[in-house]
């Protein structure tokens, strides 16, 4: 099947429009005293997607250049698309709406409004595999960046049976049931989902593991965490920290955010992380 023409004007319109609908609260950022324009400045969109403020002028201006299907998921989550929306975009830049791939995951806009407030706190969205999606700058303080893995790796569940690094910042005596309750999760999404779903390739895959195979024999449902979790992180050491988690059942994804009780060892540390976070995330030109 071909792809669609691209609809130049069309793009333009709906580009514009998202920009203008959108105010600073739904990303994050506070409204200045002196804005006088509603919704976004194109500087702002712009750096939401990771594009130049003046290619997206050219876009809205209804020029020649077609974005790449990595740019339109990057536009689509910048603006904060729902899924419907996602795949109008698509059709406008010429492409076929796609599959949800884990690696192109189109975030849940609900999820990222949330997150958005949330800067200054250790926090993720992760898909139903456990492949981290975004980060907030404390978070990647606290867990490292998730974000970057490619293939099965993106899957925490994957790398935690196959790469040894992946329990470092974890209690050891946390591991045991960190492996019985991942097995569950991916006995429950391969139930659910059936053969030739993400749960059930990563079950075929990991069933070469001696351990998971050790403890997918044992048939254990249901399993899950208490809010607890106990990490050991190489700058600051032992910190125990509360995971409170925001589902969005429609894309299968989830928004997890540390937090630590007041008044606690832990919860200097944590605010400690957040700042370190900070700086690196200024340093990088983020």
């Amino acid at each position: 099947m071909e792809n669609p023409k691209p609809d130049r004007a069309g793009l333009a319109a709906f580009l514009r429009g998202r920009r203008l609908a959108l105010q600073p609260e739904d990303v994050g950022l506070r409204r200045g005293a002196r804005r006088r324009t509603s919704g976004l400045r194109r500087e702002e969109v712009a750096e939401l997607c990771g594009m130049s403020a003046d290619y997206l002028t050219r876009l809205e201006r209804g020029s020649r250049s077609q974005p790449s299907v990595q740019m339109a998921a990057a536009i689509a989550r910048g603006l904060r698309l729902t899924p419907q929306e996602r795949d109008h975009l698509f059709l406008l830049c010429g492409h076929r709406p796609q599959a949800r791939d884990p690696r192109d995951a189109h975030i849940s806009p609900g999820l990222l409004r949330v997150m958005d407030r949330l800067q200054d706190t250790p926090a993720q969205i992760v898909g139903p595999t456990g492949d981290a999606l975004v980060q907030t700058p404390p978070a990647i303080a606290l867990l490292g960046d998730e974000t970057h893995y490619t293939g099965l790796a993106r899957s925490a569940l994957y790398r935690w049976f196959t790469d040894p690094a992946a329990r470092d910042r974890y209690l050891s005596e946390d591991h045991d049931l960190h492996s019985r309750v991942y097995v569950c999760i991916l006995r429950a999404g391969a139930t659910a989902q059936g053969a030739g779903s993400s749960p059930a390739l990563l079950v075929a895959e990991l069933l070469h593991n001696e351990e998971f195979a050790e403890l997918w024999q044992r048939q254990e449902v249901g399993l899950k965490w208490s809010s607890a979790k106990r990490f050991v992180h190489p700058e600051v050491g032992r910190i125990d920290l509360h995971c409170q988690t925001l589902l969005d059942p429609d894309e299968g994804q989830s928004l997890l955010i540390f937090t630590a009780t007041p008044g606690t060892e832990s919860y200097d540390k944590l605010a400690l992380l957040s700042v370190l976070g900070a700086e690196k995330f200024a340093d990088s030109g983020a």
